[in-house]
């Protein structure tokens, strides 16, 4: 019967190994798990060997006299070192459940060397740390291209973003507010043993103290569903569009839908939703059926409006473009090894074709919302800045929320994920 370690070393695998998706992987494999408590586990090794995984790896080479080929035994081993780190699993414990993968694995004859290199780990790991730390790739757990990004962009904070990013995210809710007022779904959820909070700059967040199993909230599923989780950060979409009654609006890369679905609840308006991927325009339309909403969604690529506009201008653009994802890494840590340098370059190609092509579909004193998730000048105020230069009928609409950039607002990771926000209007 499969369990936690073994289960995380599959998932580990195909992440590391064949590049893979944690999301997609978790989603496949957690349901082998039956008992709740192991795929917690199994969910805590997964995201925890991934946000600190340069520095486990580099740990390997202090405990090895030679590389470590079989792939399964260098996963499993990054395993036990996040326990032994990390966790507050007894090291006896953790230890002796690791070793017991082998056999999962059917290779006892690494058995003995697994628990050799753990137990010697144990002894001598204050000594082992310190020496892998000297290098700041491995003591911050990402990769040099990223962290030179980060000094280049935010010469100040970029050890904080990186810090940051290797913290556990809190869960936030959204609450619609037309149903249920949040001072009263706090003291719902406090029935309940759920301790949370108001989201500080937000109208519909609440913050849970612990991350909670969505089905044991209220509110959360049946037919009269008005709770979903959503980041602080991405809650502040809809006030900074500042979309006025019986609006056309355009949500141009809507998938999963949490923004589109927020504008729903706030807001009568007719709306178009976007998105370029058949399996991401189902998550809309699950969206939607869980929260009693309506919209008008198309399966269609919004860098090509010849093939979906109707020719009607709109009154309000989100623009929630593809981008790296670069402030979220704390809530996805497989973006540090999955994401490569040259992809930069193509996300922030395909933002200015988003933006140059949705900009005609404005209507006059209508506004844009441009939103990235990602940290980076180049995806954002750069982008911007270059957008402006070229658009004679478009200028900035000042914002009121994250750090003040040369145009729009940059949210570093912390209290909120990693948002870019800019609020163009047509002349």
């Amino acid at each position: 019967m499969p369990n936690a370690r073994s289960v995380a070393t599959k998932i580990l695998n195909q992440v590391i190994w064949q590049r893979r998706s944690l999301t997609d992987c978790l989603s496949k494999q957690l349901p082998n798990l039956t008992d709740t408590r192991e795929r917690a586990l199994a969910q805590e090794l997964c995201y925890g060997v991934l946000r600190w995984l340069l520095r486990l790896q580099a740990i390997l080479p202090q405990l090895l006299h030679k590389k470590m080929k079989d792939r399964d035994i260098q996963v499993l081993l990054l395993i036990g070192l996040y326990q032994l780190i990390y966790l507050r699993i007894p090291s006896y414990a953790a230890i002796a459940a690791t070793v017991e993968v082998t056999r999962d694995l059917k290779k006892t004859k690494t058995t003995g060397l697994v628990n050799a290199i753990l137990r010697n780990f144990q002894r001598n790991s204050e000594k082992i740390l310190a020496t892998v730390d000297k290098n700041i790739e491995a003591k911050l757990s990402h990769p040099n291209w990223i962290l030179k990004r980060l000094q280049t962009d935010w010469p100040n904070q970029w050890e904080d973003i990186a810090t940051a990013n290797n913290t556990h995210p809190p869960m936030t809710l959204r609450i619609n507010t037309k149903v249920m007022a949040r001072d009263k779904y706090i003291d719902n959820l406090q029935q309940l043993n759920i301790e949370s909070y108001l989201t500080p700059d937000t109208s519909y967040g609440i913050t849970l103290k612990q991350p909670t199993d969505v089905r044991k909230l209220p509110g959360f599923n049946g037919k009269d569903a008005y709770v979903s989780v959503q980041d602080g950060a991405a809650q502040l979409a809809i006030e900074l569009l500042d979309v006025p009654s019986n609006a056309k609006v355009l949500d141009a890369c809507a998938a999963p839908g949490g923004k589109m679905a927020h504008l729903l609840e706030c807001h009568e308006v007719e709306l178009l939703a976007l998105d370029n991927q058949a399996e991401r325009v189902d998550l809309l339309h699950n969206t939607l059926q869980r929260l009693n909403l309506t919209a008008k969604i198309k399966h269609a690529d919004a860098c090509q409006p010849e093939t979906w506009w109707d020719g009607k201008l709109f009154d309000r653009i989100l623009l929630d473009a593809p981008c790296s994802a670069s402030g979220v890494i704390r809530r996805h840590p497989d973006i540090k090894h999955l994401r490569k340098p040259e992809d930069i370059a193509n996300l922030v190609q395909q933002q200015a074709t988003l933006l140059e092509k949705l900009w005609p579909l404005l209507a006059p004193n209508g506004k844009l919302l441009y939103v990235t998730c990602s940290v980076f000048a180049e995806e954002n105020h750069l982008q911007i800045k270059i957008f402006l230069a070229k658009q004679t009928d478009a200028h900035e609409v000042k914002l009121n929320c994250g750090q003040s950039q040369i145009y729009g607002r940059q949210i570093l990771p912390g209290e909120f994920d990693g948002f870019y926000y800019a609020c163009l209007a047509k002349t």
